[in-house]
């Protein structure tokens, strides 16, 4: 794991610096079952094991694409402290592609990069690029531009 450590008045100087890259994350099968719960998505593709490897193009069950996009925030954490922020909000997203399937006992970690910063009323609003990959994988499985707002 790399990470940077910084203030609210350094993040402007970051722009286009690469931040870190997370700790691996496993998606077990377990995690898949409790997001399907969460979000009423009980795909077979996700939670239907024997099926998955009957049927499913990708030979087993696979993390929701969302999943994988939820991770990004307990992931993120670990690639950006800013130490004198005294709240976070995330205010969204501009892009989204899971242009790779995750396999349920994939390791996942994301590499993200400060693109953009902005003033707003009490803080900034952060830009970045986050390229989420699977261990071993020749391609990414998500490539996100979250949009974050941290107050002082």
């Amino acid at each position: 794991m790399t990470s940077t450590t910084t203030t609210i008045a350094e993040l402007p100087s970051l722009v286009g610096t690469e931040l870190g890259t997370s700790d691996w994350v496993e998606v077990t099968q377990e995690r898949v079952n409790l997001f399907a719960d969460a979000t009423g998505d009980h795909q077979w593709i996700h939670v239907d094991v024997e099926r998955a490897k009957a049927e499913s193009p990708f030979g087993g069950p696979i993390g929701h694409g969302y999943l994988t996009l939820s991770l990004l925030i307990p992931m993120w954490s670990e690639v950006l402290v800013v130490t004198d922020m005294k709240m976070g909000v995330n205010y969204g997203l501009n892009k989204v592609r899971f242009p790779s399937p995750v396999p349920v006992g994939s390791k996942l970690r994301v590499t993200a990069t400060l693109k953009d910063v902005e003033e707003i009323s009490g803080g900034l609003q952060l830009t970045a690029t986050a390229v989420i990959e699977a261990e071993g994988a020749a391609k990414p499985v998500c490539i996100a531009e979250p949009v974050f707002r941290f107050y002082g």
